[in-house]
């Protein structure tokens, strides 16, 4: 008779795959003992860490190197873009010490990592969906004082609720010494998951919401307009339909991307096939590397940046054209 291998043998497993009775469970983000074979799925998530890396950095060093991208807007594309760029960072990180430095407890501060820039980067794309909602709202106040005291409390809270999620396992809410309440993503516990898909649940909730609130607003705003300088019909549907098609390619990335790997979380088990896992998850690390383009690289101040710095095309004394959040 086979001598029965513990739980937490690294026999038998491949990258962040785990086996049990010779078949692949839930993606393992603990790290190894042994050294292992190169798992093409980590290889893919190393990749799409780097390119979430180098585009989101490129973002991060833009706004904080421009003496005029210091408005809210700009402050909160720079929190997504910095969350991105640790989410993109935690990915390399993790790979690289799986299956180069295996070690327990620098696997959890990855994971801490991985946990905090996710949910900083979900949360940062509810307060831009906020921030354009209010421009829109009370157009005639948003430039005050009152906006940025406002934007600052909004990262606080970001960063700090992300903070907390990302320091559970590390203090101790894994499943590192009980396999039995892993989740489909190892170390983290079933009801940690459960609360991270809760709690993205309610963001996509409350920015649907505001969307469709935006939407009503738009079409208010063009048909006013469309009124005003005697616009034909056709020009004002035109218009409008341009708004509420880039609202619905917004909303429509956000929700392909996470909703596969959020719901899962809910009905998924440690034991099933971590090739599921891997499945869903890509997705998600796919918004980290679409967000720089659309909240960053379609903004025509940003642009005007790049081509400075690349091309010199620009003078870098050009004066900005002040633009909404609103402008989408």
């Amino acid at each position: 008779m086979m001598e029965e291998r513990p739980p937490n043998s690294s026999q038998g497993r491949q990258g962040w795959f785990a086996t049990r009775n010779g078949s692949s469970s839930s993606l393992d983000l603990e790290s190894v003992v042994q050294p292992l074979a190169l798992n093409p799925w980590d290889v893919v998530l190393c990749i799409s860490g780097t390119i979430i890396s180098c585009e989101n950095a490129i973002v991060v060093v833009v706004i904080c190197y421009t003496p005029a991208f210091r408005a809210p807007m700009f402050l909160l594309i720079g929190s997504l873009a910095t969350a991105d760029l640790l989410a993109g960072l935690g990915l390399i990180l993790h790979f690289a010490f799986v299956y180069f430095i295996p070690s327990d407890a620098v696997s959890l501060l990855t994971v801490g990592l991985l946990v905090t820039s996710f949910t900083a980067s979900v949360s940062s794309l509810l307060t831009i969906t906020i921030d354009r909602y209010l421009s829109l709202y009370n157009a005639l106040t948003y430039y005050s004082e009152r906006t940025v005291t406002r934007t600052y409390i909004m990262l606080i809270l970001t960063w700090g609720a992300s903070i907390c999620y990302g320091l559970l396992p590390i203090m101790g809410w894994n499943c590192l010494k009980e396999p039995s309440t892993c989740s489909i993503v190892k170390p983290l516990t079933k009801n940690h998951l459960i609360i991270l898909s809760v709690s993205f649940f309610m963001v996509f909730a409350v920015m649907l919401q505001l969307y469709v609130q935006i939407c009503k607003i738009v079409c208010r705003h063009a048909h006013q307009i469309a009124v005003q300088r005697h616009f034909l019909a056709s020009s004002h549907y035109v218009t409008t339909r341009k708004g509420i098609a880039t609202l619905a390619v917004i909303l429509g990335t956000f929700a392909s991307c996470w909703l596969p790997f959020a719901i899962y979380c809910l009905l998924g088990d440690y034991s099933y096939p971590a090739l599921y896992t891997y499945v869903t998850l890509l997705p998600a690390t796919y918004n980290s590397m679409i967000n720089p383009v659309i909240y960053a690289f379609r903004n025509q101040e940003i642009q005007k940046v790049l081509w400075t710095v690349c091309c010199g095309c620009f003078s870098s004394a050009m004066p900005f054209r002040s633009r909404s959040p609103s402008d989408v």
